[in-house]
């Protein structure tokens, strides 16, 4: 069925904002001037914003790339890949707590927290604080205040669980979920895919953190998702501690740092680095130091050794895209278009395999970071009612059962069922006399409920007391655009009923959510008043860095008075690392720039000086 609304179809047009919440990077674009327009950083070469957050000492957290420089100079007070823990608890998320610098805990509802600045963080309450910064870019690059509402992409593979953490973090981020998105239906609109006539199509995403595939059949700039499969720990991270471990099997370095978050961290992004440089040069170095053991270890790495320890990811990537070929009852010779997306198709090895699999040179032609938050853009401009010639029909990635007696599971909802989709299915009771039900909703591909991800249980009571097996009782699933899950059971003949919205295990409950909202509104000022301050005081230290380098060039070209302001000034700014008041600062930020101009002017007359140098009138 159609996924746009009918109210939208007569209402005026609303901007819609398309973000990428990515693992590693996240980005935003809009629809603007008739298309997907990706919306950059100042300064920056592409949109990407690191998912990174750092914590100071005695400031608010900083996300993006300050967070990311942070990662290198200050590990232990970083955290990377949050959307990681998105939906899961710590027994889901053991192994990737390794490499977190904080201590984590759980909540009664199972839900990841850490410790940081001495209070509790939520996946949730972090990748919020990641939204907030994208949002906030978009504002920056388009000199206004950027649409508060946002079609958000996941994972094509995340679970209920994950689809309504991520759902979390954007109200917490004061943004309007217009829809949730797969990743890799997302990227399909990115190339215009809708613009064939018809055609079968493979979207191989291979990103940070995870990985997903996708089957999609075109017809009349119609989208139909015939398959997915994925998994969400399986991506750029995982090849990067390919080379982790070749470090530890090399250097020597003693065991316990394996169990040092912070060190981990940086070598993490040592081996981040030589893995991209191996996408472009034959070798690279890879290199760590460890000042403890005196060990300042490198080592060259050959790109076949990089192609050969990253293999067996590569072939569980390929695992997956024949058990969706399956689920689509299709052969690799049916298969029209190859898209790769995410960070890590980029890797040359990676390109070559999938190539091999599928029998045909995939499309690379757009930036593979890009891509999603660009299709996400294309969906929010047909939902914001521009649009209205394509049509998307997406698909749920796991089966959505209940458990019988016995443990075991009746699956009413399938894997890859079109959404939004409901489905019916009548069940009965035990024991004569038995007046309620107890209900576990489960979602998982396994035979036994044990075995599957809980996503709730309620309860339907007043039954009228019947022989065991005479009562009727209807359970209705319905899963709507965003793939979030609406479970209702109803008795027939007296007409009790009892429904559930799916509060996931591993989610935040009504309460909290309201209750992080109103400290984030409490603490708003004083926040952003605290982000000012960090941001003024990198601002002052780069100015005066700027200034020691240039001014001895320059200094006899310049009055008494005017190198007497400098140092004042200069002097001055150095004490703002020990001012707490915005406004005092800025003032000490505003005294040293007056004082630099005459320093700009001088430079910039030096400079044309040299340009001009030996050169006739008619030569300028």
């Amino acid at each position: 069925m159609p996924f746009i609304e009918l109210d939208v179809l007569n209402a005026p047009e609303r901007p819609t904002l398309g973000i990428d919440l990515g693992t590693t990077y996240s980005l935003v674009a809009l629809w603007r001037e008739g298309r997907p327009q990706v919306l950059r950083p100042a300064g920056r070469p592409d949109g990407r914003i690191p998912s990174a957050i750092w914590f100071p000492s005695s400031a608010p957290p900083q996300v993006g790339w300050p967070a990311r420089d942070h990662a290198v100079t200050d590990p232990g007070a970083t955290i990377l890949s949050v959307k990681r823990f998105m939906g899961r608890g710590l027994a889901d998320a053991r192994a990737d707590l390794a490499s977190v610098p904080f201590p984590a805990r759980e909540t009664e509802n199972h839900v990841i927290q850490f410790e940081a600045q001495g209070r509790a963080w939520t996946p949730q309450e972090l990748s919020a604080l990641i939204l907030k910064e994208v949002w906030r870019i978009a504002s920056a690059a388009l000199g206004e205040e950027a649409p508060r509402r946002a079609v958000i992409t996941v994972p094509a593979y995340f679970d209920e669980a994950q689809r309504a953490a991520t759902r979390d973090a954007a109200r917490l981020a004061g943004l309007e979920v217009a829809r949730i998105v797969n990743e890799p239906t997302a990227a399909s609109l990115a190339y215009g895919l809708e613009q064939k006539k018809q055609g079968t199509v493979v979207v191989y995403d291979l990103g940070g953190g995870t990985f997903d595939v996708s089957i999609l059949a075109i017809e009349g700039g119609v989208f139909r998702v015939l398959a997915t499969a994925g998994d969400t720990h399986l991506g750029g991270d995982d090849l990067d501690r390919a080379l982790v471990e070749l470090a530890f099997e090399e250097s020597g370095v003693g065991a316990e740092f394996r169990a040092d978050a912070a060190f981990l961290q940086g070598l993490r992004l040592a081996a981040e680095r030589c893995k991209i440089e191996l996408s472009s040069r034959s070798e690279s170095e890879l290199h760590i130091s460890v000042p403890e053991q005196r060990l300042p270890w490198r080592r060259m790495v050959r790109r076949e050794e990089l192609e050969q320890r990253i293999q067996p990811f590569v072939q569980r990537t390929l695992d997956l895209c024949r058990r969706a070929l399956h689920d689509a009852r299709l052969q690799t010779e049916q298969i029209d278009e190859v898209v790769l997306v995410g960070g890590s198709t980029r890797i040359p090895h990676v390109r070559a395999e999938v190539a091999r699999f599928f029998g045909r040179k995939p499309h690379t032609e757009l930036n593979p970071d890009e891509v999603v938050a660009m299709g996400a853009a294309v969906q929010g401009h047909v939902l914001g009612g521009g649009t209205r010639e394509l049509l998307l029909l997406d698909v749920t990635p796991l089966a959505l059962g209940l458990e019988t007696l016995g443990g075991a599971v009746s699956k009413i909802v399938l894997r890859n069922s079109p959404i939004p989709c409901q489905a019916t299915e009548g069940f009965t009771t035990h024991a004569d006399n038995q007046t309620g039900i107890d209900f576990h909703v489960v979602q998982g591909e396994r035979e036994l409920a044990k075995d599957c991800r809980t996503l709730g249980r309620f309860k339907l009571r007043g039954i009228p007391p019947l022989p065991a097996g005479m009562a009727r009782v209807s359970v209705r699933f319905a899963l709507d655009a965003d793939g979030l899950l609406a479970v209702t059971a109803r008795e027939e003949s007296s007409g009790a009923q009892a429904t559930i919205e799916v509060q996931p295990m591993n989610g935040l409950s009504d309460p909290e959510v309201e209750r992080m909202l109103k400290e984030s509104y409490a603490h708003a000022r004083e926040d952003f008043d605290q982000s000012r301050l960090v941001n003024l005081r990198v601002e002052i230290a780069s100015m005066l860095r700027a200034l020691e380098k240039s001014l001895p060039g320059v200094r006899g070209a310049l009055d008494r008075e005017t190198l007497l302001d400098i140092e004042e000034a200069s002097a001055h700014a150095r004490t703002a690392e020990r001012l707490g008041d915005v406004q005092a600062v800025q003032r000490l930020r505003d005294e040293l720039e007056r004082a630099a101009m005459p320093l700009a002017a001088a430079l910039m007359d030096s400079v044309a000086k040299a340009a001009l140098q030996g050169k006739k009138l008619s030569e300028v």
